[in-house]
């Protein structure tokens, strides 16, 4: 929330210096001095580097998430693959390589404890669980690539496979009280 707010602020001002000065460009005459454009300028520069600053700064638990991510090479179905990597200049991003599409990710936090990642520009959503992952695009409405795996997860999908967990339809056994 706070970074939303940072984020619209920031880009109403930049709007606003831009205005100004294209309104000035095209011959309008402006209250503005010389001086003034550069400040403006400067302060446009200075707005813009802190909304790229507040975008990427993450939550200490987007950072927790982010330590839990599978990375590497994963193959999926329909011979397709993934490479998910960390970005070792920004702590908790990751860069997501699918044939020739490349996403920016980032965690974000869910209730049911599957990880999500996000790349918001590009309207795409990584979904890792225990015995797989997804690429979805939520432009598209569709999934990008489906059980893609690591070797951590192709172990929990064939025990999975051998002993199923118990599915949510199935009755309880009655409990014998005193």
């Amino acid at each position: 929330m706070l970074k939303s707010l940072l984020t619209f602020f920031c880009l109403v001002t930049v709007s606003a210096t831009a205005m100004a000065l294209t309104a000035e460009k095209a011959g309008k005459k402006s209250s503005v001095s010389s001086e003034s454009r550069v400040e403006i300028k400067t302060t446009a520069s200075q707005m813009a580097s802190g909304v790229l600053a507040a975008e990427s700064a993450l939550s200490p638990a987007e950072l927790i998430i982010a330590e839990r991510v599978f990375q590497g090479r994963m193959s999926c179905e329909l011979g397709a693959f993934v490479t998910l990597t960390a970005d070792i200049k920004s702590p908790g991003y990751f860069d997501l390589h699918i044939k020739n599409q490349k996403f920016r990710m980032f965690p974000v936090e869910t209730s049911t404890g599957a990880i999500r990642l996000e790349d918001l520009r590009a309207g795409a959503v990584w979904l890792q669980l225990a015995n797989k992952s997804m690429l979805m695009s939520q432009k598209l409405g569709q999934r990008l690539a489906d059980a893609c795996v690591n070797p951590d997860q192709a172990l929990v999908a064939e025990m999975m496979i051998k002993s199923p967990p118990p599915s949510l339809l199935d009755v309880p056994g009655i409990v014998a009280t005193k």
